[in-house]
């Protein structure tokens, strides 16, 4: 009989092996980013047809977006389908390759549609109400094996159509996996299908009109231009607020 123990086994208390938790920590990175397959096409292709043909979709500095990949995307946050809006402009090859950092209660706790979403954005889950540093972690393998991802620095959709405060996440990764990061800007996507409706508003009932929703994108930041996230960061909501402004200038609704 062997009678021969570790150290950490006999003089510590502490497990020998961490081979389970590592096992599972490995188990859980291979799922990700979640696989879109044919429903997750399908679901975006469609509803990508439904909102061309419901509201006037735009798009403006499509010639800012990255010939190469991978880089990061940081976006506003307006509706469910953000990323479905975004994606309708990227070349293919590029949505192909596409992920989004999505929280984990998404696929657990919004039925159907909240699972769809998941597997059209090629969901990479972060747990926004506890500890989202695995998420990140796990995000940032995802970018350097050649991933684009998509993030909402926000964390979640706006309950007023205004920009919210934006965390250091998509900063994070775009430094660490020394990759661009791509400001986008969401026009009217709230006036249509805010987090408080069931079903979109597409029709303005003072113009009776279709409403307008355009995509914006910015010039990439490049990582090797920041001293550390929160300062590419700064530079993003500088960014992001101009583009706020320009938006409440066109609809009459800037301060005086």
């Amino acid at each position: 009989m062997n009678t021969n123990h570790s150290p950490s086994d006999k003089q510590t208390g502490i497990p020998a092996s961490p081979a389970p938790v590592a096992a599972t920590a490995e188990i859980e990175e291979s799922r990700y980013p979640i696989r879109r397959g044919l429903i997750g096409n399908l679901g975006f292709y469609g509803g990508l047809f439904i909102t061309r043909l419901i509201v006037r979709l735009r798009a403006r500095g499509t010639e800012n977006i990255p010939s190469q990949i991978p880089y990061v995307i940081a976006a506003n946050h307006q509706t469910y389908v953000d990323g479905m809006l975004i994606s309708a402009f990227l070349p293919k090859a590029h949505f192909k390759n596409l992920a989004s950092l999505t929280a984990k209660d998404l696929e657990d706790q919004h039925g159907l549609f909240g699972k769809l979403i998941v597997r059209v954005g090629r969901g990479i889950a972060v747990d926004r109400f506890g500890n989202p540093i695995r998420g990140l972690i796990i995000a940032k393998k995802k970018v350097e094996e050649g991933n684009i991802l998509l993030v909402h620095p926000e964390g979640t959709r706006s309950p007023t159509g205004e920009l919210g405060e934006m965390k250091d996440g998509a900063a994070y990764i775009a430094i660490k996996s020394k990759v661009p990061l791509l400001p986008v800007f969401i026009e009217g996507g709230y006036e249509v299908f805010s987090r408080h409706m069931k079903w979109p508003n597409p029709i303005d009932r003072k113009t009776g009109k279709r409403r307008e929703v355009t995509v914006v994108f910015g010039k990439p930041l490049d990582p090797r231009e920041f001293k550390n996230a929160k300062e590419m960061t700064q530079a993003l909501v500088s960014w992001m607020e101009a583009q706020a402004m320009a938006y409440r200038r066109m609809r009459g609704l800037a301060a005086t």
